[in-house]
């Protein structure tokens, strides 16, 4: 159901964000280089493989030789062709599903740990909003998950920070596909999770609304500062939120390349208007049609 995950946004009129510097630091060799210096405070996937099974004694390799660290308090968004093994990688982390071979490690810990402590956030194109709960209570359901007592002023400023104030006891039916995504959010968030995951949030919204929950997502993430996935098939909104873009090849899926996003924070939609965003978009487009192409 996508129940444990919440975001919040934050104001676009504070200093640069250099926060991104230090974390490329950590970061040795080219754009391409996707493993940090030893660390245990971040994700790691190490050496990761992942088979179905299809039926009749057929199988599908969906991921091989998966290398990949993210840095606590770190954005990063994956992207690639349909089909390459994006949403795979996320489940894994998620612990919604296991390797073939290899190692998935949160904070020192197996997913499965991490789940089982509620530390985790997830939130999907779905909203999965129960539709007889008002937003004060879909935000507050992970506490009953969890068999805690629901922490009201948590909630409230959840409710704040996605621009959702005055709407505590609206329905779901009573929200535009834009709020109950913000709803999603910040019931994703609600638990402090130590990691967030992102799955395609916005990709059933239209072109306009989802621009829009771009700027509010990066707002509510500067104020979070959590250790975050996105999953998406958009360049822009990749470059939007990102400190780095790992560009995943067609299946099996592969990581083709990595690219620090050296645009300065804090951002918005406003950063899509300037030379430097262009250039990385037509470089880290051209690559997808590439891989697009070994599908």
């Amino acid at each position: 159901m996508g129940l444990s995950p919440v975001i919040s946004a934050s104001s676009s009129t504070s200093a640069p964000d250099t926060r991104g510097a230090d974390l490329h630091a950590g970061y040795s060799g080219s754009s391409d280089s996707h493993r940090l210096d030893p660390s245990p405070l971040r994700v790691s996937l190490t050496d990761v493989q992942k088979t179905f099974d299809v039926g009749r004694g057929r199988t599908v390799q969906a991921l091989v030789d998966i290398d990949l660290d993210i840095a606590e308090g770190e954005f990063v968004a994956l992207i690639g062709p349909s089909g390459c093994g994006k949403s795979t990688v996320l489940r894994l982390l998620a612990g919604l599903d296991t390797t073939s071979s290899g190692e998935v490690e949160l904070f020192g810990s197996p997913p499965e740990e991490l789940s089982r402590q509620h530390r985790l956030g997830v939130a999907f194109q779905e909203h999965a909003l129960l539709p007889w709960a008002s937003v004060s209570s879909n935000i507050s359901l992970p506490y009953k998950v969890a068999g805690r007592s629901v922490d009201k002023n948590r909630v409230a400023e959840l409710i704040k920070l996605v621009g959702l104030t005055g709407f505590e006891k609206a329905l779901p039916k009573q929200l535009s596909g834009g709020m109950r995504q913000r709803v999603a959010i910040a019931r994703a968030l609600v638990l402090n999770p130590s990691l967030l995951l992102l799955d395609e949030p916005f990709g059933a919204l239209d072109a306009v609304t989802r621009r829009r929950m771009n700027s509010e997502l990066a707002r509510i993430w500067s104020e979070e500062r959590l250790t975050t996935l996105l999953v998406t098939h958009d360049v822009d909104e990749a470059l939007i939120l990102a400190d780095r873009v790992v560009v995943m090849s067609g299946r099996p899926g592969k990581i083709h390349h990595v690219e620090k996003v050296d645009l300065p924070r804090p951002r918005d939609t406003s950063v899509t208007r300037t030379p430097a965003f262009h250039e990385l978009v037509d470089k880290l487009t051209g690559m997808l049609d590439g891989a697009g192409e070994d599908s």
